[in-house]
């Protein structure tokens, strides 16, 4: 399978919580979405791997991504190393997406700053041929997508790049809230966490009507880029 888009977080609902009204858009106009999460969330304050996995696969579920895989890194220890470059490099093979959403480039959580390292140099690397991979037992061709957009998490960053995604909304806030055991529930006795209060999770809608606001619309989410996006004409600015 083909994807348009492989959206990549290096924890389950880091996806949901950045770009899903995008990959909502992007779905609801015929586009092939996919995610890939690195960890399974298992070193989470709140719930457990086995609850995290179910949880991711509902939100895909509410999404009507085409697929959704996990990796099994070790939350909080992996590496940018080879051995991580080369997984990624692998599914990235398998997918060839044209677009890669990733990790915020710098964030509270030590996970996305070194996730959206990773995943950016194995974007690179996966276009070289020299390196080999083999997917259930066939070689993988070289493969390098065309843009690599880093979302915004839990800090403010400037974006380069605000998409707008009036009227999908309500379906990236249900995406979000399928990870039960991790926002704001009033009835909860999970111990509490900066995500589980009820301000995190209206910030999740109030920083949409901001970033919207800014362009002139119902709601929207931005993107840090690690090149300059072009466009053919200035005309195709909105």
């Amino acid at each position: 399978m083909k994807l348009d888009i492989l959206a990549v977080g290096s924890h389950p609902d880091d996806v949901e919580l950045s770009c899903s009204g995008t990959i909502a858009k992007e779905v609801d106009r015929g586009k092939k979405v996919g995610i890939l999460d690195l960890t399974r969330g298992e070193l989470g304050t709140r719930g457990t791997a086995e609850t995290r996995d179910q949880e991711a696969k509902d939100a895909a579920e509410i999404l009507g991504v085409s697929v959704r895989e996990n990796l099994d890194f070790s939350d909080a220890f992996f590496e940018n190393n080879t051995a991580h470059q080369l997984q990624i490099i692998k599914i990235l093979r398998k997918y060839r997406p044209e677009i890669v959403l990733c990790n915020a480039v710098d964030d509270r959580h030590i996970d996305h700053g070194k996730g959206a390292k990773l995943v950016s140099d194995a974007c690179f690397l996966s276009g070289l041929r020299k390196i080999e991979t083999i997917f259930n037992g066939d070689s993988q061709q070289a493969w390098r997508p065309k843009h690599v957009y880093h979302y915004i998490q839990w800090k403010n960053l400037k974006p380069d790049v605000v998409v707008d995604i009036s009227g999908y909304i309500n379906i990236k806030m249900e995406a979000v809230k399928a990870y039960k055991t991790q926002f704001y529930d009033e009835r909860s006795k999970e111990p509490e966490t900066p995500i589980s209060s009820s301000n995190f999770l209206d910030s999740i809608n109030y920083r949409a009507r901001d970033l919207g606001r800014l362009i002139n619309t119902e709601h929207a989410e931005g993107f840090t880029v690690e090149r300059y996006p072009a466009v053919d004409s200035i005309f195709d600015l909105i």
